[in-house]
């Protein structure tokens, strides 16, 4: 069976919507590029954009706590340095590229989430350092790009009898064509999309955040519990590294190697 590249998704803010690419360039040992370049960081998550270290989620406004976060459509033009925000019942942009622009937006976030006056998010930028959830694993985790079998999902959606949406996964390669969950057995081996190589480096156990409907905001299937009940474990994809950087697109084919 031809495996194919279904979809590519970047995550600009962490914890936000995130914008379809039709093609990406990749580099050796890097991640999706403008990939989870920024976070809003909760209160005194000792975050120092100066000298930046890796956090818990626990320390920024994420899904897995924040459900209504999915209800916002946010896009980054990395050209303009600017971030528009539709939430319901309001709607912004901001120059995210200066600190007077990552302020509103922190304002605007604080308004949208109706937090208190001594809850005020910091919108945080710190490239190259990226806001993953494995940053805390390692530098090379934190460039690794995560990798979604379509067809894990599919056969997911019909073990619990309720159709999965793949966004919830938050990947950023969509891929088809592999056995269902066959993607979890090839750890070590090299994937190749052309001239880009790229090496299975971890399963990617899932959380709270994929719980959530990205239409709705609300949490209405119990996704760590069915996996593991379905499964015997709670993963759904697969983290790369990036060996060989090269061009990919939607539609590529994707080689498994020996």
């Amino acid at each position: 069976m031809t495996i194919t590249i279904n979809a590519l998704f970047r995550f600009p803010v962490k914890g936000l919507s995130g914008q379809v690419l039709d093609s990406v360039s990749l580099e050796a040992g890097k991640g999706f590029p403008r990939d989870r370049q920024f976070g809003f960081a909760r209160p005194n998550s000792g975050f120092d954009p100066g000298n930046p270290k890796p956090l818990p989620k626990s320390k920024f406004y994420m899904l897995a706590r924040d459900s209504s976060l999915a209800l916002i459509n946010a896009r980054y033009n990395d050209k303009t340095g600017i971030l528009s925000i539709s939430a319901p019942r309001d709607a912004d942009q901001f120059d995210i590229s200066t600190n007077e622009g990552k302020r509103k937006a922190s304002e605007f976030l604080k308004s949208y989430l109706s937090l208190p006056d001594n809850e005020t998010p910091q919108l945080y930028e710190a490239s190259p350092h990226r806001f993953t959830d494995v940053s805390v694993v390692s530098t090379e985790m934190m460039n690794a790009v995560s990798v979604i079998n379509l067809d894990s999902v599919s056969e997911f959606s019909r073990a619990i009898g309720q159709e999965v949406d793949p966004r919830r996964f938050r990947g950023n390669i969509h891929i088809s064509g592999l056995p269902p969950f066959s993607e979890l057995e090839l750890l070590d081996r090299h994937i190749t999309v052309g001239e880009i190589r790229l090496k299975i480096v971890k399963r990617t156990k899932r959380c709270p955040a994929t719980e959530v409907n990205l239409n709705t905001g609300e949490r209405d299937i119990r996704t760590p519990k069915l996996l593991k009940e379905n499964y015997g474990h709670m993963d759904m994809g697969v983290y790369a590294e990036v060996l060989k950087g090269g061009l990919i697109q939607q539609g590529d084919k994707v080689e498994v190697l020996q």
